[in-house]
């Protein structure tokens, strides 16, 4: 087993996680780690195990994402973290309303004071709110409709509490994504043209820059290239170490995450990811993922 640990000069950026929702269903076992001093993380691609150290003098800071920050703010994980000694930052997935696409996230006006308990407690420097991903699809040979239909009242909640920056995709049609799709015969997501996502994303920015929210695009680089060359619409960094040492001190690796996906405009820095797909299954069940969902009928969930 490697072990992943770093001098105090470079502390490493821990993040909580890409692969499933920890703050919604897994903050025990967070906390037990942390209780231990360490994470052992499974490389999803090669099985290779590791341990990293996760003391407060190895971590500079936790980045959370979640859809649900509910339990997380329930039994205050947060300010028992701080306590201890590391920093946090916040990715919040706040997407419409929409029981097909996610038919187990809170209800968008939950949602909301969520991110609004958040700016109180940690501050609205420490939230971005991830839009993510946008989405076309018909219901029985329909319209194509977006999940789009709640961004301004999203929108106004961030700009009141200082959130400063809305990070935002389109929809990535995984294989997987489509076997789903099978048992549901009369709906069909649709992937439209790359004129109108670019329209899209102009759209949304307007409204945004008279919020004074910044529009970031995650890992679309095609789209980056044929925006219009005054659209102040830039690539994102999810994991932002820049950001991280400018607003916590100390110092950090700043280079890229070679293990992103690089070719397609993703701007994270280094960070080590403690989630696993396969022992993290996540209960949000969203239509669109490509993480693995747990569907196993009457499963316990955890920390709800």
């Amino acid at each position: 087993m490697v072990t992943v640990e770093n001098p105090q000069s470079q502390k490493i950026v821990i993040s909580a996680s890409r692969r499933t929702d920890i703050p919604a269903f897994y903050m025990s076992w967070f906390m037990e780690a942390i209780d231990q001093g360490c994470f052992t993380v499974v490389n999803p691609f090669n099985g290779q195990r590791k341990k990293v150290i996760a003391t407060p003098d190895q971590v500079h800071t936790v980045v959370f994402w979640s859809k649900n920050f509910g339990p997380f703010l329930k039994h205050n994980y947060g300010q028992s973290l701080i306590d201890r000694g590391y920093h946090l930052y916040f990715n919040f997935t706040i997407n419409s309303d929409d029981p097909i696409l996610e038919p187990y996230v809170p209800a968008l006006q939950v949602r909301l004071m969520q991110l609004t308990d958040l700016c109180m407690q940690f501050g609205a420097e420490s939230v971005t709110w991830r839009l993510d991903p946008i989405c076309y699809y018909q219901n029985t040979k329909g319209p194509t409709v977006t999940n789009l239909k709640d961004f301004h009242e999203i929108a106004a909640c961030a700009h009141q509490l200082n959130v400063k920056r809305c990070i935002t995709s389109f929809m990535d049609h995984y294989r997987k994504i489509y076997q789903r799709l099978k048992a549901r015969p009369h709906f069909a997501f649709v992937d439209p043209p790359l004129e109108t996502k670019i329209n899209t994303l102009l759209a949304l920015n307007d409204q945004l820059a008279a919020m004074q929210i910044q529009l970031l695009t995650c890992c679309e680089k095609e789209i980056q290239a044929a925006l219009p060359s005054d659209a102040s619409i830039y690539p994102s960094a999810c994991i932002p170490n820049d950001l991280l040492q400018q607003f916590y001190g100390g110092s950090l690796i700043l280079k890229k995450d070679r293990g992103q996906r690089l070719s397609q405009g993703c701007g994270c820095q280094l960070s080590v990811d403690i989630g696993s797909y396969r022992w993290h299954p996540c209960y949000h069940n969203c239509l669109f993922c490509y993480a693995n969902p747990a569907e196993a009928v009457g499963e316990t969930i955890p920390n709800r």
